[in-house]
């Protein structure tokens, strides 16, 4: 079991991560299809989102603990930037094989488990960038998992990325 570093709800907490520093683990066995924390922060344009973005990926090439986007797409004008001290869903890392899900409610980022987490389990979302040649590999992935793609691409893109790295 993960060390707990601090308890987030009845269901969470957040605790040492292999995958990345820290993560949020299940205190207990938590069911599939159960909401299990709100991923918050501040309702942003998606222009300012995209300025936040590429002001972290700078950041990171000089200070790697400071790598990380909390950026939430919620739709065509909106992005919800989720680096804000009460958001600890923020802490839940990208896997390739992911055991939760974003379900955007209007302009609420809410994250539900996808199948059942048992105690002590990792919550794992995939992240789900969109495919771009020229910016995927800012952003690699470090899940570890058997099917890991090695960047934190949407499972749709993965087949451009394989055929992308073939041709290089």
């Amino acid at each position: 079991m993960a060390k707990k570093i601090l308890e987030v709800n009845e269901d969470l907490f957040l605790g040492e991560s292999k995958i990345h520093n820290k993560g949020i683990f299940a205190l207990n066995e938590i069911p599939a299809k159960k909401n299990i924390i709100e991923y918050t922060g501040e309702l942003i344009s998606k222009k300012e989102g995209t300025r936040r973005e590429e002001e972290s990926i700078e950041k990171s090439k000089t200070d790697p603990s400071k790598a990380g986007t909390y950026i939430i797409e919620i739709d065509e004008e909106n992005d919800l930037d989720g680096d804000v001290k009460e958001n600890y869903a923020k802490y839940i890392n990208h896997s390739c094989e992911p055991n939760c899900e974003f379900d955007i409610v209007g302009k609420k980022v809410l994250v539900n488990t996808i199948k059942k987490i048992k105690e002590g389990e990792e919550l794992l979302l995939n992240y789900g960038f969109e495919w771009n040649e020229k910016e995927f590999h800012k952003h690699p992935c470090k899940c570890g998992s058997q099917n890991c793609a090695g960047y934190i691409l949407e499972e749709k893109s993965w087949s451009k990325l394989k055929n992308h790295l073939k041709e290089k």
